[in-house]
């Protein structure tokens, strides 16, 4: 025989809730260009040992560009330019945004 559900009874009781999120940076660049790795990762010369720096951290350009500080700073020491669209390199600077 059916009888109607009691209103007062919730129709779903949750026993168990798992939670699971994902990240991701807002940014079209994953490798740095000029060492191939990740850009998140760190960069061959922080892997090798070569230098004692705690995180390698990310340089961008005001042409978009984004490469891990070392290799940027590595590859300007002979060539002022991105090594992406040979434009002249500039660090982009939040507290000063160049004009477009």
């Amino acid at each position: 025989m059916f009888t109607p559900m009691d209103n007062n009874k919730p129709r779903i009781k949750l026993k168990k809730w798992n939670l699971v999120a994902l990240w991701s940076l807002d940014m079209k660049v994953e490798t740095c260009a000029i060492c191939r790795n990740h850009i998140m990762d760190t960069c061959v010369e922080c892997q090798n040992g070569l230098i004692n720096d705690d995180k390698c951290k990310v340089s961008w350009g005001v042409c978009n560009h984004a490469f891990h500080s070392h290799c940027i700073t590595r590859w300007l020491n002979s060539k002022n330019v991105c090594p992406l669209d040979t434009k002249r390199w500039e660090f982009y600077n939040p507290d000063n945004p160049p004009n477009k």
